[in-house]
């Protein structure tokens, strides 16, 4: 494909597969749960399950045009082909917005875990540093992108899977507790299972939508993979097994061997609850080799998202929706230029740790990314519907990978979306949410406007 010459088809199969694994466990988890537990309660487990369905039938929306055109820019380069060319801006910048977000919430994460091994080290230092490894990672190659992100998410994966074990060997046996079973009463001693009612589950979603973000970069790397067609639906399918194993799993594990209220009674970014639950019940050893996982876990998911904003840019870039003097792309397949502007944006982003607190910074990011990322899922639903239509029913029956249950299961997952919306319109403590995706749309819009009247000048 012409537009793709210049990117590497570097990512192999066992890459694809593990930075989709990756993209399914990041901050959202091992440091936004501790609120999203606040909220639900041991319920939480059934708010992931109900979202992880929705964040699934997306991921196969994706999948579906995914497969049947693997090119640069993903969904945007979709949304500019069948729903027009401000749809396609739109898409794009908004979602290199949400990546760029992301990564500064990420270098936050970074900062919190840092914390419990150096104390005393200011949260700008441990952030520039983690920063600049970053961006270095990001200058090499995609192969050295795809390398890292392969074995961060082993390592992300097997010490998942061993703390849901060793939590369930102290739940029932004790081991490590002093040979007291911990048991299953902390599922509904503490006001019960529901203890704030299906209200609870209902607002939960919001942070637990936040937690799945980055899980459409594996429709963002088809452009890089070598065996899109193959390589794009296996990743895709195993994501309930992975919703069900990392997701619900952990949760078990958590609000099982500590009262859910208690997890995060202190109200700081003080570290992940999968670090200090094994705290708190003693379990040093424990916490420390966690601590080393969720710090790795975040670091991956900033090298993910710095990777995503680079590759989203240069998708627009040929679309014709970024500038052309932005398409240079070295000989290793880096598009630098791209590199160097998402390098700024982040940087600027977190000199924003000199302002304001910790806390309240990332849970202000986290919403605003949430909301736009709200934007982005809906708007590759409402493509992947023009895509079936503009194709034909000829063309949609030669489709190797379908979204299953269509169109219900498109307009059904629209609905979800809106409904999260809905509470955190009604939620409280959203307004700048609300605010800062209006402000965007405008400058977006504005700036879309301009531009397409500067390039009908230039053709008369």
């Amino acid at each position: 494909m012409n537009e793709n010459q210049e990117l590497q088809r570097g990512l192999k199969n066992r890459h694809i597969q593990m930075i989709a694994i990756g993209g399914a466990i990041g901050t959202g988890l091992f440091l936004g749960s501790g609120s999203t537990i606040a909220v639900a309660g041991p319920a939480v487990i059934l708010s992931y399950a109900i979202t992880g369905l929705f964040v699934f039938l997306i991921m196969r929306s994706l999948g579906e045009m995914t497969v049947h055109s693997p090119v640069t820019g993903s969904f945007s380069t979709y949304s500019n082909r069948y729903l027009g060319t401000f749809a396609g801006f739109f898409t794009g910048w908004n979602y290199w917005l949400v990546s760029i977000l992301v990564c500064i919430v990420e270098t936050l994460a970074l900062t919190a875990y840092t914390k419990l091994w150096f104390p005393n080290l200011p949260d700008v230092v441990a952030a520039l540093f983690y920063f600049v490894l970053v961006v270095v990672v990001n200058v090499v190659t995609v192969k050295a992108y795809g390398e890292i992100e392969f074995w961060a998410a082993i390592i992300k994966v097997t010490a998942i899977c061993a703390m849901i074990a060793f939590g369930l060997v102290i739940i029932f046996f004790g081991f490590g507790n002093g040979g007291t079973a911990v048991g299953l009463g902390n599922l509904y001693e503490q006001g019960g299972f529901l203890p704030n009612g299906f209200k609870g589950i209902m607002f939960s979603m919001v942070p637990i939508l936040f937690s799945f973000g980055g899980i459409e970069l594996v429709g963002i790397t088809a452009a890089e993979a070598d065996d899109p067609g193959k390589t794009i639906p296996k990743a895709i399918n195993q994501l309930i097994a992975r919703i069900l194993i990392f997701y619900i799993g952990s949760m078990f594990v958590l609000t099982a061997l500590y009262p859910w209220n208690q997890i995060n009674a202190e109200g700081t970014l003080e570290g992940s609850p999968f670090v200090l639950t094994f705290l708190k019940m003693g379990i040093g050893p424990a916490a420390g080799i966690m601590n080393f996982v969720v710090l790795t876990a975040a670091l991956s998911a900033f090298n993910s998202m710095f990777y995503a904003s680079t590759r989203m840019m240069i998708g627009l870039v040929h679309q014709g929706n970024a500038p052309k003097a932005l398409e240079k792309i070295t000989g290793n397949g880096i598009p630098i230029y791209c590199v160097a502007i998402s390098a700024v944006l982040v940087f600027i982003g977190i000199l924003g740790l000199f302002l304001t607190p910790a806390l309240s910074y990332f849970l202000k990011l986290m919403n605003i990314v949430t909301g736009t990322l709200i934007t982005n899922w809906t708007m590759i639903l409402i493509t992947q519907n023009s895509f079936r239509k503009k194709i034909g029913p000829s063309e949609v029956e030669k489709l190797k990978y379908k979204m299953p249950f269509y169109p219900l299961s498109n307009y059904v997952t629209i609905a979800f979306l809106l409904l999260v919306v809905l509470l955190m319109a009604v939620g409280g403590g959203q307004a700048e949410v609300f605010i800062f995706t209006a402000a965007w749309w405008i400058i977006i819009s504005i700036i879309y406007y301009i531009s397409k009247s500067a390039k009908g000048k230039k053709t008369v």
